[in-house]
């Protein structure tokens, strides 16, 4: 691991100082079960670089983590299933190292439970408001 963090949760599990139950592991990624899961078959992804979020994290991790998100996903047999990766407090992050939950949805009980009125809080946007948006973000790529 090209950095890491001696008191993060998870740069302690890629290190073996924690141990984890691997799935699935390459040179820049690890995948483990959540020891807290909310589904069977919940794991998580992380790269094997401390970074606190996607911002601060090598674009070779990015590439990396992907496939291997996607080959937790088909590992865990379920033909739903949600990817859910937070950046910051706000944004329901926990644990500050970038991770990937891969969570199987096998009924609507398990697993991730949304509610469309709830928790996707969706507003009408004119025409002209996704335009300015769009300009801003083009302008900071």
């Amino acid at each position: 691991m090209s950095q890491s963090d001696d008191k993060c949760l998870f740069c302690m599990i890629v290190k073996g100082t924690i141990p984890s139950f691997k799935v699935y592991e390459t040179e820049h990624s690890l995948a483990f079960l959540d020891i807290s899961p909310v589904s069977e078959g919940h794991t998580q992804v992380i790269p094997k670089y401390h970074a606190v979020t996607i911002a601060d994290l090598p674009d070779e991790y990015l590439a990396d983590i992907g496939p291997v998100v996607k080959k937790v996903a088909l590992a865990t047999g379920a033909s739903a299933y949600n990817v859910l990766q937070n950046n910051g407090k706000i944004a329901f992050q926990h644990v500050d190292h970038v991770h990937y939950h891969v969570i199987p949805k096998t009924s609507e009980k398990d697993g991730l439970i949304l509610d469309i009125d709830v928790s996707w809080p969706q507003k009408k946007a004119e025409k002209e408001e996704l335009a300015a948006t769009l300009e801003k973000m083009k302008a900071r790529i």
